[in-house]
C-alpha cells in the first residue's frame, strides 16, 4: 500500500500567500481564526429578554421576601407602618411582575395572529412550536410567581392571626377593669350610706335637685359609651377575622387560577394537535380530489378506446 504525503503544510501556505496577495495581515488573519473557533454569541430575541428580565424580577422579589420575613412576621421587631411599607412594597413588586407576564401573553397572542395564514391555518410548523414554547415559558413564569405570592399570603395571615390573638385578651381585660371599676365605684358609693346614715341624709336633704339629675346624666352618659366601646371592639375584631378569611379565600382563589392556567396550556395543546390533524387532512383531500380527477380521465379514456375498438372491430367485420 503506497503512503500519501501529508500536504496540510503546502496547504496552509498556500493559504497565506492568498491572504497576502488580498491584503490581510496577520491580526485579520487571526481574528479570523478565532472566529472559527470561538464563535459568537446568538443574539437574544426581544421575548427572550423580556421573560429573562421578568424571571429576574420574581427572583427578587422573593430574595426580599426572605430578606423581610421576621421582620414582618414578629410583631416585636418591627413597628406597623414599617410592615404596612413591606406589605405596599410587595405588593407593588407583584403588580409589575403580573404587568409584564401580561405583556408577553400579548406579544404571543400578536404572533400568533401574524403567524396565521389564509383561513386560520398556520403555514409554518416550526413557527407554531416556537409559539407553543413561548406559551410554556409564560406558565413556568406564572407557576413561579405563584409560589411566591403564596408564601406571602402565609406570612399575612400569620400577621393577621397574631393581631388577632393580641385583640382578644386585651378585650378580656378591658370588661374585667371595667367591671371592677364599677364594683368599686359601687362599694364606695355604700360604704358611707352604711358607716354613717346621718350625714348622707343631711347630704340629700341639702343637696338640691339639679346636681343630682346631671349625675345620673354622666351615670347614663358612662355606661352609653361603655356600651359603644365594647360595640366597637366587637366589630374590629369580626373585621379582622373576616381580613384573615379574606387572605385565606385569596390563596384559594390563586390556587384555583393556577389549575386553570394548567387546564388552559393543556387546551392549548390539544388545539395544536387539533390544527395538525386538519392540515393533514386538508392534504388528503387535496390528493383524493387529485386520485379522483385522475382515475375519472382514465376511465373516460378507456371508455373512449373501446368504444372505438367495438366500432372497428364491427367495421371490419
Amino acid at each position: 500500500m503506497a503512503k500519501f504525503r501529508d500536504r496540510t503544510e503546502d496547504f496552509k501556505d498556500a493559504v497565506q500567500r492568498v491572504a497576502l496577495s488580498l491584503d490581510y495581515n496577520e491580526s485579520k488573519m487571526a481574528a479570523i481564526l478565532a472566529s472559527f473557533i470561538m464563535h459568537k454569541p446568538r443574539q437574544r430575541s426581544p421575548f427572550t429578554k423580556a421573560a429573562l428580565k421578568t424571571l429576574e424580577s420574581i427572583g427578587a422579589l422573593e430574595q426580599f421576601l426572605l430578606k423581610h420575613r421576621k421582620d414582618y412576621v414578629d410583631l416585636h421587631r418591627t413597628t406597623e407602618h414599617e410592615r404596612d411599607s413591606i406589605e405596599h412594597e410587595v405588593t407593588v413588586f407583584i403588580k409589575a411582575c403580573q404587568e409584564q407576564i401580561d405583556v408577553l401573553k400579548t406579544s404571543i397572542n400578536d404572533e400568533e395572529v401574524t403567524a396565521k395564514g389564509w383561513l386560520g391555518i398556520r403555514s409554518d410548523k416550526s413557527n407554531a412550536d416556537t409559539i407553543a414554547h413561548k406559551h410554556g415559558v409564560v406558565l413556568i413564569l406564572s407557576e413561579r410567581l405563584h409560589s411566591v405570592t403564596s408564601k406571602f399570603d402565609q406570612m399575612r395571615a400569620i400577621r393577621f392571626q397574631d393581631t388577632i390573638n393580641r385583640a382578644t385578651p386585651r378585650r378580656k381585660r378591658k370588661t374585667l377593669s371595667s367591671s371592677n371599676s364599677m364594683e368599686i365605684s359601687n362599694t364606695k358609693k355604700l360604704e358611707p350610706r352604711i358607716t354613717n346614715t346621718f350625714e348622707v341624709r343631711e347630704f340629700d336633704e341639702v343637696q338640691p335637685e339639679p346636681i343630682r339629675v346631671q349625675e345620673q346624666l354622666l351615670d347614663d352618659e358612662t355606661r352609653a359609651l361603655q356600651v359603644e366601646l365594647t360595640s366597637l371592639l366587637d366589630a374590629v375584631q369580626e373585621t379582622e377575622t373576616k381580613m384573615v378569611e379574606m387572605s385565606a379565600l385569596n390563596h384559594l382563589m390563586s390556587t384555583h387560577v393556577l389549575q386553570q392556567a394548567k387546564q388552559i396550556e393543556l387546551l392549548y395543546e390539544q388545539a395544536v394537535e387539533a390544527t395538525t390533524n386538519v392540515e393533514l387532512g386538508n392534504k388528503e383531500l387535496s390528493q383524493a380530489i387529485q386520485r379522483n380527477s385522475s382515475s375519472r380521465t382514465f376511465l373516460l379514456l378507456f371508455l373512449f378506446v373501446l368504444t372505438f375498438s367495438i366500432l372497428f372491430l364491427d367495421w371490419y367485420s
